[in-house]
């Protein structure tokens, strides 16, 4: 996953139950993301999980994509070029 340059925007502040309601979504939802690989949340030294300003835009991202049609296996597919098409901007020319 590619990460903005500003690191308040990448620092894991948001609680599971509050990054779903953020997305409008369920906590159960969030957890099957996860498993996926399609989000990574930092994780405190209990475990506790703890999502980002980032992590929040990617999973609306996820949930746009399944309004869209998409099932999991697709929407990795394409976040991972979404991704990778980040890389190659900010990599820039040459």
């Amino acid at each position: 996953m590619v990460q903005s340059p500003d690191p308040e925007r990448a620092r894991g502040v948001f609680g599971i139950t509050v990054a779903a309601e953020l997305v409008g979504t369920g906590v159960q939802n969030l957890r099957a993301y996860e498993a996926r690989g399609l989000v990574e949340p930092v994780r405190t030294e209990g475990g506790t999980r703890r999502y980002s300003a980032e992590d929040v835009d990617r999973l609306r991202r996820i949930t746009a994509l399944l309004d869209a049609g998409l099932n999991l296996a697709g929407i990795a597919m394409v976040m991972d070029l979404q991704d990778e098409n980040d890389r190659l901007r900010r990599a820039g020319p040459g």
